[in-house]
């Protein structure tokens, strides 16, 4: 998956001018958390957040002082050194940029010119989706020797069973010698595949099930 097929296209920016009043407006009205700041050719000057608008908005302590402090402009608090992206990026490698990075969004630029946002919200909601965690389904944990071929003979069980892969996830053990293949399949039963995958020797960590000694 590219971050084309889950970047929004319809950006809210701002201009290095606007107060940060303004911004703040802007922000509860939108109810967004993350806004650019863009010249007029489209090109990222810097990138506002709703962390920034509350370091420079004055304490409720003190709610009546420094008020013309939010009539300064947001190139005064605004972060200029911005990370962005491609639309052709793969998705996976955006999200270890959010990773490295502990940010919230992530600018989408082509030509030097931004065309889009994805934020940690869209990473988190393409996560479920291709992990098939909103749809009815189980999650089975086994672990395996890290060698090749592992993943196909277990896939091999739930073929044989007639029992559908959403996804597969591969987890690191403790002992690496071995490794956790995170199963989720569309049976709302699993009692039957845990104990076909046991009866060929391989240790279910997940779910540990009453009646079957894991």
């Amino acid at each position: 998956m590219i971050v084309e097929e889950i970047m929004s296209t319809k950006v809210t920016t701002l201009k290095a001018t606007t107060t940060i009043k303004d911004a703040i407006e802007i922000m509860n009205k939108k109810r967004i958390r993350h806004i650019p700041v863009v010249d007029d050719e489209m090109h990222i000057l810097g990138i506002v957040t709703d962390r920034d608008i509350r370091d420079a908005s004055p304490s409720i302590f003190h709610a009546e002082e420094h008020k013309e402090d939010l009539l300064k402009p947001i190139s005064e608090i605004m972060t200029t050194n911005v990370i962005t992206a491609h639309r052709l990026d793969f998705v996976a490698e955006v999200s270890a940029i959010f990773y490295e990075h502990n940010i919230g969004c992530l600018p989408i630029t082509e030509g030097e010119k931004l065309i889009g946002i994805i934020t940690e919200t869209d990473i988190l909601h393409t996560l479920v989706e291709l992990m098939g965690a909103h749809q009815p389904s189980s999650q089975i944990d086994v672990r395996v020797e890290n060698i090749t071929g592992k993943l196909a003979d277990i896939a091999a069980i739930f073929k044989n069973r007639n029992v559908n892969i959403t996804s597969v996830l591969v987890y690191p053990c403790d002992d690496p010698n071995y490794k956790v293949l995170s199963f989720r399949v569309q049976t709302m039963d699993p009692r039957g595949i845990i104990e076909a995958i046991e009866n060929v020797g391989y240790k279910v960590l997940w779910p540990n099930l009453p009646g079957i000694d894991l």
